[in-house]
Parts: C-alpha cells; sequence; structure tokens
C-alpha cells in the first residue's frame, strides 16, 4: 500500500494553507484505506513501494533542524544536547536496537540449522565392557513454500522500522519541549524586567505622594493607594521567579542533567527567540507524511499485513529436510582414523488435520488486528491535520493580538508619563496615575506573554509538519 504524491502548490498566505490540508489529508487517508481493501501480494513496506509503483516519494521539506530558524545559538545547543542525552531518546533507541535483532532472530529462519553434536557410551553386559564414541553434524531447513517463514521476517522488519520511526518521534517531541521551555525562560526574564521597571518607577510614585502627605498638599488616603499599588506589582516578582526557576529544571532534566545545572547558564538570556515569518509559504500537501507518528501507523499496517499472510499460511502442510552426517568409533582415538562413517537424510511434510479451528482463528485474530491498524492510521492521519490547522491558527490569532497589543501598550505608556507630569504639577487626582499605572505593567506583560506565544506557536507548527528528525 502506498499513499500517491500531491503536487507542490504555492501558498500566498497560511489561511489558503489551512483550507487546502484538510484535503489533501482525507486524500491520503481514502487511497491509504483503499489500497489496503484486497489481500493481494504482501508489500515490503507501506510507504516505501510508491517508486515501485510508478509514484512519486513525497518531497522532503527541510525541517530537520528548524531550530536553526530561531537565529539562537543556546536555543541550537540546547535541543541538541537533548537529543543526544534525554533518557526517552536513549530508552527508544535501545527499543530500537532490541526490534532490529528480534529482524535478524526471524531472517536466521529461512536458513538452514546446523548443529555439532558428540557422545559417549560405556554400555555393560555381563562380563562383557565395551565404548561407543560419536561426533557429527546435524542439519535441518524448512522448505518455505507458502511464505510462512517470509511472512514472519517482513512483519519483524515491519517492527523494526516502526520502532526507527517511534525514536524520531521522540526526538520531535523533545526538540519542540525543549524549544517551548526555552521560550518560557527568556519570557518569563523578559516579564521580570518588566515588572521590576514598572515596580521601580511605582515606588518612586509613592515617594512623591509621601512627600505631598508630609507637606499637607495630599491626604494619607492618596499614600495608601499608591502603597497598595507598589505592593500588589511586588508581589508578581516572586511568582515570576518561580516559574522561571521551574521552567530552568525543566531544560536541565530533558537534556539529561540534574534540576539547577542549567541555572549559571540560564541566568542572562536574550529576547525571545523569534524565527522568520517565510514558513509554509511553499510546502506540500503530502508533507504530513513526514511525520514520524505517520511513518510508525504505516508500518503497523505493514507488519499486520505480513503477519496475517503468516498465519494463513500456517493452515498449509510445512515440508522439512534434516540430515545428519558422523564418525563412529569404539574408542576415543580411533575418531580420527580408521572410524565408520554415518549418515542420514530425512524429509518430511507436516500436514494439519484437525486443530478445533485454531489456526482459521488465528486468520481472524490478524485479520481484526490488520483492520485496528488501518484504523489507526486514519486516526493518526487526522489528529495529524488537526494539529496543523490548530497551530495555524493559533500563529494567526497570536500575531494579530501581539500587534495590538504593541499599540496598546505604547499609548499606556504615553499616558503614563503625561498622568504622572500632570500629577506632578497638581493638575489630576491620584486615581489618573494609579489607573495608567497598572494598565502600563498589564500591557506590558501581556505583550512580552503573547510575544513569547508567537515563538511557541511556531514551534508547534514545526513539529505538527514532521520537523525535527532526519530522515532515512
Amino acid at each position: 500500500m502506498a499513499v500517491p504524491s500531491l503536487p507542490m502548490v504555492s501558498f500566498s498566505s497560511r489561511s489558503e494553507l489551512g483550507l487546502l490540508l484538510p484535503l489533501a489529508g482525507a486524500l491520503v487517508v481514502v487511497v491509504a484505506l483503499s489500497g489496503c481493501a484486497g489481500r493481494g501480494p504482501l508489500p515490503q513496506g507501506v510507504g516505501q513501494n510508491a517508486d515501485a509503483q510508478g509514484l512519486s516519494a513525497p518531497a522532503p521539506v527541510p525541517l530537520a533542524q528548524w531550530w536553526q530558524r530561531f537565529d539562537d545559538p543556546q536555543l541550537a545547543a540546547l535541543i541538541v544536547r537533548a537529543l543526544q542525552a534525554n533518557t526517552s531518546v536513549r530508552s527508544a533507541q535501545a527499543a530500537l536496537q532490541q526490534a532490529r535483532a528480534q529482524a535478524d532472530v526471524q531472517g536466521a529462519g529461512l536458513l538452514p540449522s546446523v548443529d555439532a553434536s558428540g557422545s559417549g557410551q560405556r554400555s555393560r553386559l555381563g562380563n562383557e565392557t565395551s565404548n561407543s564414541f560419536r561426533v557429527g553434524l546435524d542439519a535441518g531447513w524448512e522448505l518455505d513454500i507458502w511464505g510462512r517463514l517470509r511472512a514472519g521476517v517482513d512483519a519483524s522488519q515491519a517492527d523494526a522500522r516502526a520502532a526507527q520511526a517511534s525514536l524520531a518521534n521522540v526526538q520531535v517531541s523533545l526538540a519542540a519541549e525543549v524549544a517551548s521551555n526555552y521560550i518560557s525562560v527568556c519570557s518569563l526574564q523578559e516579564r521580570l524586567t518588566i515588572a521590576r521597571r514598572n515596580l521601580a518607577s511605582q515606588q518612586e510614585t509613592l515617594q512623591i505622594t509621601d512627600w505631598r502627605v508630609q507637606a499637607g498638599l495630599s491626604t494619607s488616603l492618596v499614600s495608601e493607594q499608591a502603597r497598595a499599588n507598589t505592593e500588589q506589582t511586588a508581589a508578581q516578582i516572586p511568582l515570576l521567579e518561580a516559574n522561571l526557576a521551574q521552567s530552568r529544571h525543566s531544560l536541565a532534566v530533558l537534556t539529561g542533567q540534574a534540576p539547577g545545572a542549567l541555572d549559571a547558564l540560564l541566568a542572562r538570556t536574550g529576547p525571545v527567540p523569534m524565527p522568520p515569518e517565510d514558513l509554509a509559504q511553499e510546502i506540500p500537501a503530502q508533507v504530513l507524511r513526514q511525520r514520524p507518528d505517520v511513518r510508525v501507523a504505516e508500518e503497523r499496517i505493514t507488519a499486520a499485513l505480513a503477519r496475517w499472510a503468516q498465519a494463513d499460511a500456517a493452515r498449509y502442510p510445512r515440508f522439512d529436510i534434516s540430515g545428519s552426517v558422523g564418525l563412529r568409533a569404539l574408542t576415543l582415538g580411533a575418531l580420527t582414523g580408521g572410524a565408520s562413517v554415518t549418515s542420514a537424510l530425512l524429509g518430511s511434510v507436516s500436514v494439519p488435520l484437525f486443530d478445533g479451528g485454531a489456526a482459521r482463528a488465528q486468520v481472524r485474530v490478524q485479520d481484526a488486528l490488520l483492520e485496528q491498524a488501518r484504523i489507526g492510521y486514519e486516526a493518526t492521519v487526522l489528529a495529524a491535520l488537526k494539529e496543523v490547522e490548530d497551530a495555524l491558527s493559533a500563529l494567526r490569532g497570536d500575531r494579530e493580538r501581539l500587534l495590538r497589543l504593541q499599540n496598546a501598550a505604547e499609548a499606556a505608556a504615553n499616558a503614563a508619563l503625561l498622568a504622572q507630569n500632570r500629577y506632578s504639577s497638581g493638575l489630576i487626582d491620584f486615581q489618573a496615575v494609579l489607573e495608567t499605572q497598572r494598565t502600563l505593567l498589564s500591557t506590558q506583560d501581556s505583550v512580552a506573554s503573547t510575544r513569547a506565544s508567537v515563538s511557541a506557536d511556531h514551534v508547534r507548527l514545526y513539529k505538527a509538519l514532521g520537523g525535527g528528525w532526519a530522515q532515512p
């Protein structure tokens, strides 16, 4: 079963990509499911036979190291370290080694088996004692006429490819998680700077109100309002510091280190990294097949098909050839000269006559597993489409929100400055100053948070498109 490639389409906007991706995904699902409808010859791989069937392979999109587009060396270094040292990656690598070894075990079943043997016997009959020694080779080979053994090899090889894709899926998720935590660290540091700057400004205002109260130009009510506003801003700082520490700890663990190992390295980071805005301008609709979870689902169908064929072939006769050759002698030394040569050759056939319907039931078991694999593939593709659509929608919305908030923050800064000057001149009451200071802090904090959201939306989109692993 192969999924045909779709043509390269250029998109002038992300909204057009968002409209076309579901159609492309639906086509992928329909073709994939229809390709599995017949039993037919057993394929070597769901996604690997496209070229052999006259269908072009999916055009690769350079997303393997998408984090380089953020132009942040520290982010790139953290992701590379995580991909090398993270415990989840190492566990997936061990699972891949296990699957490949299991495929080698199955492949060995196609070849004859040869065993060396040796024996010595001493027997007594009455007063007579006799010795007998033997060395030899025993060989056996099953003729795989119905393809039962070959089907087992195909299934184990598909399992190995699925394990490789699972490793890639771990790498994709890990790279995205490291990037998200790094963005969070940068954002929290920026928000801390904003909070501390606003706190300093509010403390200056509080000092001015205290002077005015002492001079009899204002009341204690104004002073207490300024103090409450200052304390509210100060209360946000410990929460931001705690969240920052947790994000640093998460990054350390993701890179295979103890919590706190990166505190010094991440003590001062740059602004939130932002990639260029040219992503998704030219992406083939079939790019979702680069996703490793889609590859896993494909290989599971291949393995299920192979195991169905294996179960079906088990209902037919088995043909075996075995033989032995050896030397027999009455003394151990005679084995090297003067020993008699013994040999035997045996051909056998085993025909299942009655098993209570177990063989046919096993075929039905594999048929049900194959249907589950098909449904799993469909669900995986639909989930992939949803992730891309969600990431695109979030990116569009957060970009628009960021633009509005930046305008609001600029206006709030001007209003706060004007209010402070007019209050110092005694032209307005303190309530206007409080409102402008609160608005300034809120809008600046929202700008920093939304800028981080835009950057994280890019990460989610790269992940949804299957970026973060090198295709084999």
